[in-house]
């Protein structure tokens, strides 16, 4: 599975963004996509997570009410919509699949997912 990821930018405190994660190789009709980041200095971490079949989807409680994320079958895309963004959710963004269902204990563990994309930065200014 290939991942891009898309949709990072500068945005003003209080500002929105989407980001785009569009896969391609195989189906992922059985999987998990999340969303991580990684701010500079400090360790990723999950934002969110949407299971490909069924639409359960998961998210961290900094971002719970603030972030969407939800999936277009047709363009194998996951999108993460960001509203009310703050300077602390600065970082890099990334991806990732399984190609598995991800089990809910294990949907914060990086180690669960097996396929990344390549990174977006998201900067929020004060």
């Amino acid at each position: 599975v290939q991942l891009q990821a898309s949709g990072g930018g500068l945005v003003q405190a209080g500002g929105s963004l989407r980001l785009s994660c569009a896969a391609s190789g195989r189906t992922l009709s059985s999987g998990t996509v999340g969303w991580f980041r990684q701010a500079p200095g400090r360790e990723r971490e999950f934002v969110s997570a949407i299971r490909w079949s069924g639409g359960n989807t998961f998210y961290t409680d900094s971002v719970r009410g603030r972030f969407t994320i939800s999936r277009d079958n047709a363009k194998m895309t996951v999108y993460l919509q960001m509203n009310s963004l703050t300077p602390e959710d600065t970082a890099v963004y990334y991806c990732a699949a399984s190609g598995l269902r991800v089990i809910t204990s294990n949907i914060k563990n990086v180690n669960a997912y097996n396929y990344w994309g390549q990174g977006t930065q998201v900067t929020v200014s004060s």
